[in-house]
């Protein structure tokens, strides 16, 4: 007989089991055409996502098959040092500039061969304090300069470039307001540059801030997973890599001859990678050497970076890889650009697949489970096990004494991709509509270490999350009443499942939220202290 999800909405959940006895699925079921249009799209969807999870797998694969060819120091070195130039793009950064640049100050380089240039954008106070600053190290005889714009036309990209008019350097190292640049970057880096195909070379980052809370040891386990498995593997298979914007330097003559910095992306820094290396630059990945940086401690801060990510990656995506396709390069390095640029647009995928979850699981319910365990067993294999397989290895590489911890953290990993779900679905589809957004920066507030810092409770930097949170509050809300209808219908192996989604959604809505109350609360008294001072 047929029982197509129309009807199926129309019964309770008990006139549905009495109506079905105990009958086997031949005897009972012959699907629907409405059927076949819930399960066609939940199972494409779940095969394409479970592409870039098998992708994850050769990752690993070409990561130890290639193992032995990690960079280290550079086998060649320069007779006589060149010049270099260390450019520090800043954007209202009140918070973190004094460490910056006291910090690149520190860098070990001769001084007659070393530029600095602080490229600020600032319209608040940073300006007027970062220009102090630079007069200050101007005065002890460091080789520092100041350019401020006040169009902030083409925003980093712009510095960047219009930083590149006057600098002096051969090669140009560039760190972001909340990075710490090590002593021995340049003495270190440098040489690579002696073999004049190398453009560019990227080191690994590092966290100064990981121990502050659980969603800063779990941002640190996705980038380490980014910086230590892909790169690791990109850069040992020969396969192109990108400069991640910060932490690198770079050669001026392949910025010029790749284009320049553009800035028609978000994440210029792809951009300029992919259109260098179709130019034919080499590039150099030194897992050896990390720089410091300061990871985003609230959610909403972290949703705001990661879907600038996602946004501009997904550009460079539309922009590049007709180029790419049709360039004479190998079909391999081909295929690993295209899965390195697309990745995001799991993000649509999983908005599609909590959807189509609950009627999918209606549907099932009077199908069986011994007949879809062929299509589920090997896609969850692909998707989801291939995300825990990854970060763990990533730590169990970079941390051989304490990476257990990482698997206790996975379902908190878990919880933090779903929390990313809409706010990258949006960025996502905007990238590929051709919707232009400014730039947003993330806040920084110097933190170091696991102790709390009062500034970030400060509403100077934050902006507001507007309905986010009540959407990501919805969604879970959704899944909790999903976890009841398994519940009901005896299919207690998806619950810790539909957990995670439930736990990132709230996780994301309600840390949000109540952020945002803090935040009303101290800037309620402060006006009250104001008030009381000025009486």
């Amino acid at each position: 007989m047929q029982l197509p999800l129309a009807m199926l909405a129309t019964n309770t959940f008990d006139q549905l089991r009495r109506g079905l006895g105990d009958k086997t699925f031949a005897d009972i079921h012959t699907l629907s055409w409405f059927d076949w249009a819930i399960l066609v799209p939940y199972f494409g969807v779940l095969c394409v996502m479970s592409v870039y999870g098998l992708h994850r797998y050769e990752v690993i694969h070409s990561y130890f098959k290639n193992r032995k060819k990690a960079t280290g120091e550079s086998p060649v070195r320069f007779s006589q040092l060149p010049r270099v130039t260390i450019q520090l793009p800043l954007y209202n950064e009140r918070y973190v500039v004094e460490r910056l640049i006291d910090e690149t100050t520190k860098v070990e380089y001769p001084k007659h061969l070393l530029q600095i240039q602080v490229l600020d954008d600032s319209t608040d106070d940073t300006h007027l304090f970062a220009d102090a600053l630079v007069q200050k190290y101007q005065a002890m005889g460091y080789p520092i300069e100041y350019l401020h714009r006040t169009n902030r036309e083409g925003y980093k990209a712009g510095a960047l470039q219009q930083g590149l008019e006057t600098a002096t350097g051969e090669f140009v190292a560039v760190f972001d307001a909340d990075f710490i640049p090590p002593t021995d970057f340049l003495t270190r880096t440098v040489h690579h540059f002696a073999d004049p195909a190398v453009g560019v070379v990227q080191t690994r980052w590092s966290y100064l801030n990981k121990d502050y809370n659980f969603l800063t040891e779990v941002e640190a386990m996705l980038l380490d997973g980014h910086f230590i498995l892909e790169h690791g593997a990109r850069s040992r298979s020969g396969l192109f890599f990108n400069f991640n914007g910060t932490a690198g330097i770079l050669r001026k003559a392949m910025i010029a001859d790749a284009g320049g910095w553009q800035h028609d992306t978000l994440t210029e820094d792809s951009d300029l990678s992919y259109r260098a290396q179709l130019k034919g630059w080499r590039f150099v990945y030194m897992p050896g050497l990390h720089c410091p940086s300061e990871l985003p401690v609230d959610m909403h801060g972290f949703q705001v970076q990661q879907s600038r990510w996602a946004k501009g990656l997904t550009q460079c995506a539309r922009k590049l890889l007709p180029s790419i396709l049709q360039a004479k390069i190998p079909f391999r390095v081909k295929a690993e650009a295209f899965l390195h640029l697309t990745p995001n647009i799991s993000y649509p995928f999983m908005i599609m697949v909590s959807a189509l979850m609950l009627p999918v699981m209606i549907v099932r319910f009077y199908m069986g489970w011994l007949q879809m365990v062929f299509l589920d067993v090997p896609l969850i294999l692909a998707s989801f096990l291939s995300i825990s397989a990854f970060y763990v290895i990533a730590q169990r590489e970079l941390y051989p004494k304490t990476w257990k911890r990482s698997i206790l953290l996975l379902p908190m990993l878990m919880a933090v991709g779903v929390a990313l779900t809409i706010i990258n679905t949006r960025a996502v589809l905007e990238a590929l509509f051709g919707v232009e957004t400014s730039f947003v920066r993330t806040p920084k507030y110097a933190i170091e270490g696991g102790h709390p810092v009062r500034r970030t409770n400060q509403k100077k930097y934050r902006r507001r999350s507007g309905w986010l949170p009540y959407a990501e509050l919805l969604c879970g809300t959704y899944f909790l009443g999903m976890i009841g209808f398994a519940i009901e219908s005896s299919n207690f192996l998806s619950i810790p499942f539909l957990g995670l989604f439930v736990g990132g959604y709230y996780w994301a809505g309600f840390a949000t939220l109540y952020q945002e109350h803090q935040e009303r609360i101290q800037q309620l008294r402060q006006r009250k202290l104001e008030l009381q001072t000025a009486r």
